[in-house]
């Protein structure tokens, strides 16, 4: 077995990012197993990064086709701003989502950025669709940064799902990047998953909870008429 199989990623001639791979490497094994714990991260799904640095960016990633309850130190890559792996090849793919990944990292304050797929993501966007819906009223709306009373009212925007993901995060990006009035805390794709993200990882954990924690309760309300 390649010696870079059995350890944390490396980019040649990039050594002080050792640390950070290392740190964030573990934290996202962590979120992995916590994520599959609670059904949002199941068969190879999800993918989750880390931003290491910013000028030139170098984003940790999970490569493709992992089991996210099971993530090694070796099922990461890292890419630059083209979503260009920069470590052994034997590390594996950056996940076909990386596009995504990279979209948010412009955001200045992105530390980390998370996606899962959730039953109840799929069933509200499913029922929903583009349109979208509201979360509002909710204590747990005060985990996301910036709100702080249950009065908030929190609209959770919805976008069609498309496999080509340059043209996917074509449309997302004039709402992640508008000055007057961005999209913040996450958004939904359509019969897929969410994406949250944070200033750091913890605070991007703590946007995905809040927000599968809601959309369970939101989806349990309608069920029951």
């Amino acid at each position: 077995m390649a010696e870079s199989l059995n350890r944390y990623p490396k980019v040649p001639g990039e050594e002080h990012l050792d640390g950070a791979i290392a740190e964030g490497v573990e934290g996202l094994r962590d979120a992995g197993r916590l994520f599959h714990g609670f059904k949002w991260s199941l068969g190879t799904s999800s993918n989750y990064s880390v931003v290491l640095q910013r000028n030139p960016l170098r984003l940790l990633l999970t490569s493709s086709g992992n089991d996210k309850r099971l993530l090694r130190e070796c099922d990461f890559v890292v890419v630059d701003e083209h979503g260009k792996s920069l470590v052994d090849p034997a590390h594996g793919k950056p996940s076909a989502e990386t596009g995504l990944h990279l979209l948010l990292a412009e955001l200045p304050e992105t530390g980390a950025v998370l996606h899962t797929h959730s039953v109840w993501s799929t069933l509200l966007t499913d029922r929903f669709g583009e349109v979208g819906f509201t979360l509002e009223r909710f204590e747990m709306l005060k985990g996301l940064d910036g709100i702080t009373t249950h009065e908030a009212s929190k609209l959770v925007e919805v976008f069609a799902n498309d496999q080509d993901i340059a043209r996917l995060a074509g449309r997302v990006r004039p709402r992640v990047l508008d000055t007057e009035k961005p999209l913040k805390h996450g958004f939904l794709l359509e019969r897929h998953g969410l994406y949250a993200w944070g200033k750091s990882l913890a605070e991007a954990r703590r946007h995905i909870e809040i927000f599968e924690f809601l959309f369970e309760v939101l989806g349990r309300k309608l069920q029951g008429g």
